[in-house]
């Protein structure tokens, strides 16, 4: 348990130096004038995926004061892009489509970033790797974010890390009253060593993560609301995720190993995607490859050692694509909460007695437009 931080004569109005002790801050608040004393109001924002990102912005584009923790050493969420000595993998999301015409004007901003994927028509296979069907209809365009998926998030969250109001490697551990103002929050987190500070005058929470995590959370810090018994109701399934890369076949006779297809949905017990990540514009030409296991699979196996749980993926690769070379480098992740299997159904959770919110992929569906329709409603509304 952390110990109960002492009251300080006077609160700081900037965060101070790290120290291995509980500190007390109010990072990057600024200081009340006549005009803002009212209107102004300090946000925390847990999560720096899409959701929690798009979230930030349009508050601090409303004129507030946002505080985003961010557990991992980045903005991206399960946009993230892991790199290898062969080039990256789009670890997380694969590729997103645009349909809400909000979601169109914000990519808009960020001219270059996003590029259309050739991988248009997507197949899909029998368990055997025969080529079934077509999947999605070639009228709506594969989008990706260059050099890595990750770009998107990372280039709208970078206004945000420069303003002092990023704070990655940091895990909130729980919510709670500030003692030294009732109608305020304050969040106790954990970073690297193991440090331990409390962050102090928020006028509100919004917790941008996945639903089980934000319910967890929720649960930790004793808090009765009603976005418990919301949260108890959304589902997701978890995926094991592989990733292969083949230099070999960068060769003047071989540009590509196995079938000519970019991506494919499988009926394989154990795959359910496939992507040819050397395919997606922006990305080297080293054949690489990420797979992603099936929800049933993947929950059978979650607990399952990485090296294990690699080596019966990448038999079951070779099966479906018919490429039997080994690669030079293969790597695992694990994503315990992946794919939305039973969403909210509304954009967003507010409870404005406590001043606590909610928002994610999960409110709407799996998609990352889901994920920004969710943050930008969540902002709109308490903004």
């Amino acid at each position: 348990m952390t110990k109960p931080v002492s009251r300080p004569a006077k609160r700081p109005r900037h965060p101070g130096t790290p120290a291995a002790a509980p500190t007390r801050r109010q990072p990057g608040k600024a200081p009340k004038t006549a005009k803002n004393a009212t209107a102004r109001r300090h946000f925390a924002i847990i999560g720096a995926g899409m959701a929690g990102v798009v979230c930030a912005r349009t508050l601090v584009q409303a004129g507030h004061q946002v505080t985003v923790f961010e557990k991992s050493s980045k903005a991206g969420g399960r946009t993230t892009t892991i790199d290898s000595p062969f080039g990256s993998f789009d670890a997380g999301a694969q590729y997103f489509t645009v349909r809400d015409p909000r979601f169109a004007q914000a990519i808009d901003t960020v001219p270059g970033v996003c590029r259309p994927w050739s991988a248009n028509a997507v197949r899909v296979l029998d368990a055997a790797g025969r080529v079934a069907a077509a999947g999605l209809p070639t009228r709506e365009p594969h989008w990706v974010a260059s050099p890595g998926m990750n770009a998107l998030v990372t280039t709208w969250a970078a206004p945000l890390l420069q303003a002092g109001q990023l704070i990655t490697d940091t895990r909130v551990s729980s919510i709670e009253r500030d003692p030294l103002n009732g109608t305020h929050w304050q969040v106790r987190t954990e970073g690297q060593g193991g440090a331990q500070h409390v962050y102090a005058g928020f006028d509100a929470v919004l917790l941008a993560q996945p639903a089980t995590p934000a319910q967890a959370l929720l649960a930790v810090s004793g808090l009765d609301t009603p976005l418990n018994a919301a949260l108890s109701r959304v589902t997701t399934a978890p995926c094991w995720t592989l990733m292969l890369a083949y230099p070999q076949a960068v060769r003047p006779d071989l540009t590509t190993l196995g079938p000519q297809w970019n991506a494919a949905r499988s009926t394989h017990h154990r795959i359910s995607w496939l992507a040819r990540e050397s395919s997606k514009p922006g990305r080297t030409t080293v054949e690489r490859w990420t797979v992603q296991a099936s929800p049933a699979w993947s929950a059978e196996h979650l607990e399952d050692d990485a090296d294990r749980v690699q080596s019966k993926l990448l038999k079951a690769f070779s099966e479906v694509t018919g490429i039997r070379a080994q690669p030079a480098h293969a790597d695992t992740r694990r994503w315990r909460y992946a794919q939305t299997t039973q969403p909210l159904g509304q954009s967003h959770l507010w409870d404005a007695s406590l001043a606590l919110g909610a928002c994610g992929d999960w409110c709407l569906g799996h998609r990352l437009e889901d994920a920004f329709v969710s943050g930008l409603e969540m902002a709109l509304a308490v903004a």
